[in-house]
């Protein structure tokens, strides 16, 4: 076979895709016996929400029974609701949150 001098080259592309995470919406339950007080507290320093928006979200917890915190990714959503149990557990209260795909 003859050598023509021409080099071929082939270039392949690897298809980037970048995809998001699922998002979780992590939502506090209302109870008969954690402090209005404590859940604002909570709201504030866990899910870095300003006072006004924390008594807005506590008033909906408490009269709605169950109030949005925040839409996460997975792991994030689930770091703070366990920040949420182990801070109640340790005040003596039985605050509560679960997990919702957003």
């Amino acid at each position: 076979m003859a050598d023509t001098g021409h080099k071929t080259k082939i270039e392949s592309k690897a298809e980037e895709r970048t995809t998001t995470p699922s998002l979780f919406k992590v939502l506090m339950h209302n109870d008969d016996y954690t402090t209005m007080e404590f859940v604002i507290e909570v709201l504030r320093d866990i899910f870095h929400k300003p006072s006004s928006e924390a008594e807005k979200i506590m008033l909906t917890i408490h009269f709605q029974g169950v109030g949005l915190c925040g839409t996460f990714p997975y792991a994030i959503a689930e770091t703070k609701t366990d920040q949420v149990r182990m801070r109640a557990r340790k005040a003596g209260f039985p605050l509560r949150c679960s997990l919702e795909e957003a």
